[in-house]
């Protein structure tokens, strides 16, 4: 028989009730008690029509049904950006101006892709032209590259192209402010070059191998897949807002050992050898700020001894480079090894001259942001003041300090709730416009919204009222937000607010309608308690779309432990959420996904609650939500497996290995399964510095897949990519050993040259499925059905 009534239909719900209200019934929403539900939804087989019709909701076909659901603005000034926008049947480049509130066509583009195809001798159609990105070159029409790297420029008055052009794709460079220059390093130096002319001036000589100026680091994490199709990532640099100077660093790895990985081929296999530091190494790479003069040449290395250098978005080291108006001064923000310290520097732009300005320490890492946000500090162009994130109170909030002194001032934001990213500042008005999650009571405390607070304190007011999440982004002077909202169960709405919050114009409205039609249906919201009992998770269940009464469903929980994201990542409306969702419960699997302890977006002890014991993973709460929803929804609790990659596959390893009893598949893709072969500032930032005892251990022991190896007694997947820069197969290889010591009977699939991101190839969506048809629905699959992406 059908679901049952009480989940009604989604499309109804959603042109029926507000969105407040759905979010209500969405977490009320549930069948009758499974305590009643005793019979295992077990059939003999799963055909492939099954299959295909599961293939249509991965996230390729399901975003075609799709139109207007993404916004990522570009902007050319301070009033007007593009975006490329899906519609159905492609996709359409539009053109906001805001200060006339028009969205017009960026092009024509039945027009471009007419000339395109005369000038190119292939065919090409308005709806789905042979690029994503653009840029307006100095006659006011545009270049773009090809997927085949050719360089094509475009004039959109006339309507005529010329190319391909034999200069290569600069994705190697930044501009400068005025677009007069480029910068890019080659040969372990740093150049210029003029954009209209494409002449090159070398700025630095003595870079050397390993030890070069503005290199991205080798270290982590894709240095080989780059080599292998000769991508070349821009420069580590920041141009000053007058375009003269750079900033750069020296990036030192010159004596950080090797690993090693063969890439399979014709008779001889190809060996790759990269730089790459583990926990406990004694070198580690280290990078020093230097300037140059992009005219001169001169170059200012910064008087300040190299730091550790460990490059993420999250951790805010060199991303977090900000120059004075002027041009005379340049910041920059650095971690301690054990990022039990964080450090904002001042350097002098002539000189060279530094100074620490403020250093905050804390007992566990201490963060600029708690996401992979850009860095959440600003020095104000008044020259006397910054402001500065911080979670000393329990929360991430944002903080008034002297400049001089390093002291602070007040504070600009506080209680129970947390500053997600710092947009804009508006020093005349004495404002700061930030996202935050958490502050409004009685709404999903990860849904972000827009706020505007007094640098002086005193005062928080949102600018986004409707009950959603909100993806927001700011214009260059922040004047305008282009905000993006909606819920899981809703399609997005992007309009654009003037910066008292105000919606002066809609961007897109998006449209799901057809999506709706195919038979999807959104995920039903939950929380329940942490292992503690007290403290709440949040979390996700997708249903299959029919349910028999009195039958209980095998779960698979989709995992990624963090601790710097989560599983979920936003309570946001997407087509294709991580974990497959919606395919496996056309399956007949119910598909959980929690954000567990661990996770950000909530107080500092949540996020740090297992620091120094990375075997948690969360899984604990995993296993009190499960168990709890279990009550309240048709999951049949002796039959749970668990899938994730990287981090992913490190904890559903260990879920299946910790709580054997509980978990009983899993399907362990590319995992950091011991964090000593593991990129160094991960293990370290999580698990703490490594410590060895005299007994030959150490204080890494504790969270290593291979020494809990005789801890199986259900059906695990391994898998890997041979060529992963990223998560070594090393890792996989010592717990592939272990169980073989411990007679323990598992699989495992090895996916040749690929390097970490195979998560999503299709040959191992249909393996992933057919293994959980199998051992944890007791069901024969389709014999090796071909899912087909794109």
């Amino acid at each position: 028989m059908n679901r049952p009534s009480i989940f009604g239909s989604p499309t109804k719900l959603a042109s029926l009730v507000p969105v407040a209200l759905f979010t209500v019934l969405a977490f009320a929403a549930a069948p009758p008690p499974a305590a009643a539900q005793s019979r295992p939804y077990q059939p003999e087989s799963v055909s492939a029509s099954e299959y295909a019709r599961a293939e249509q909701f991965l996230p390729w076909h399901a975003e075609k049904l799709t139109s207007g659901v993404t916004v990522n603005p570009r902007w050319v000034d301070a009033n007007r950006f593009w975006y490329r926008n899906q519609v159905f049947g492609g996709h359409e480049f539009i053109m906001i101006d805001a200060a006339a509130r028009t969205r017009r066509p960026a092009f024509d583009h039945d027009r471009l892709a007419a000339a395109l195809s005369e000038a190119s001798d292939e065919s090409h159609e308005a709806t789905d032209l042979p690029f994503d990105e653009f840029e307006f070159n100095a006659s006011g029409g545009i270049r773009f590259w090809t997927d085949t790297h050719e360089r094509w420029d475009c004039d959109i008055g006339a309507y005529r192209c010329t190319g391909p052009d034999s200069v290569a794709r600069a994705t190697h460079e930044i501009d400068s402010p005025d677009g007069a220059l480029a910068v890019f390093s080659r040969d372990e130096n740093l150049w210029v070059r003029d954009s209209d002319s494409d002449e090159e001036r070398q700025l630095s000589t003595d870079g050397e191998l390993h030890w070069g100026y503005g290199v991205a680091p080798e270290g982590c994490c894709q240095e080989i897949s780059n080599r292998r199709r000769d991508f070349k990532p821009p420069p580590v640099a920041e141009w000053s807002p007058d375009g003269r100077r750079i900033a750069t660093h020296r990036y030192d790895e010159r004596d950080v050992e090797d690993l090693h990985l063969l890439e399979a081929a014709t008779g001889r296999p190809i060996l790759h050898s990269y730089r790459y530091a583990l926990p406990g190494d004694s070198i580690v790479p280290t990078w020093q700020l230097h300037i140059f003069d992009a005219e001169t040449g001169a170059h200012v290395p910064a008087d300040y001894d190299p730091v550790v250098g460990y490059f993420g978005g999250a951790d805010t080291t060199w991303h977090a480079a900000q120059w004075t108006p002027d041009g005379a001064r340049v910041y920059f923000s650095h971690h301690s090894r054990d990022f039990r310290n964080q450090t904002l520097v001042e350097v002098d732009a002539a000189t060279g001259a530094s100074r620490r300005v403020i250093v905050e320490s804390g007992d566990t890492w201490v963060e600029l942001n708690q996401l992979r946000t850009p860095y959440n500090w600003r020095v104000l162009d008044n020259g006397s003041e910054f402001i500065w994130f911080s979670e000393r109170e329990g929360w991430g909030h944002l903080y008034l300090h002297d400049l001089a002194t390093g002291e602070m001032k007040n504070r600009i934001t506080q209680g129970s709730w947390l500053v997600v990213q710092l947009l804009a500042v508006d020093e005349a008005a004495r404002q700061v416009y930030f996202t935050g999650v958490g502050r409004e009571p009685g709404r999903d405390p990860y849904r972000q919204h827009l706020y505007r607070a007094s640098l002086d304190g005193g005062g928080v007011t949102l600018l986004s009222p409707e009950d959603a999440h909100h993806a927001v982004s700011a214009s260059p002077d922040g004047r305008y937000f282009v905000d993006t909202w909606s819920t899981r169960s809703t399609a997005p709405v992007t309009v654009l607010r003037d910066d008292a919050g105000r919606p002066v114009m809609t961007v897109e409205q998006g449209d799901i309608s057809p999506l709706l039609e195919a038979g999807w249906e959104p995920p039903v919201r939950f929380s329940a308690k942490a292992r503690d009992g007290v403290t709440d998770v949040y979390g996700y269940l997708w249903l299959p779309p029919t349910m028999e009464e009195g039958t209980v469903y095998p779960v698979i929980d989709y995992v990624y432990p963090g601790p710097q994201i989560g599983p979920i990542r936003t309570p946001g409306f997407t087509s294709g959420p991580r974990g497959q969702g919606h395919a496996l419960a056309q399956l007949g699997f119910i598909t959980f996904a929690v954000d567990a302890m661990g996770t950000p977006y909530r107080s500092k002890a949540f996020h740090e609650s297992y620091y120094g014991n990375m075997r948690d993973n969360g899984i604990p709460d995993h296993v009190s939500a499960l168990k709890a929803l279990a009550l309240r929804y048709p999951i049949d609790i002796e039959r749970v497996g668990i899938f994730g990659h990287s981090g992913g596959g490190f904890s559903s390893t260990d879920a299946i290995l910790t709580f054997p009893d509980f978990f009983k598949v899993a399907v362990s893709g590319a995992g950091n399964h011991d964090q000593r072969g593991y990129h160094f500032p991960w293990g370290e930032k999580y698990h703490g510095l490594l410590e060895r005892n005299p007994d030959g251990t150490d204080s890494f022991d504790s969270q290593a897949n291979q020494n809990i190896a005789s801890n199986l007694k259900g059906k695990l997947l391994l898998h890997y990519g041979s060529l992963d820069d990223n998560v070594h197969p090393n890792m996989t290889l010592l717990v592939a050993d272990a169980l073989m010591e411990a007679n323990k009977t598992f699989d495992m699939l090895v996916f040749p040259n690929r390097n970490h991101g195979y998560a999503r190839e299709p040959y191992l969506i249909r393996r992933t499925w057919d293994y959980f048809i199998e051992h944890l629905m007791g069901a024969e699959p389709p014999v090796d059905y071909r899912i087909v992406q794109p």
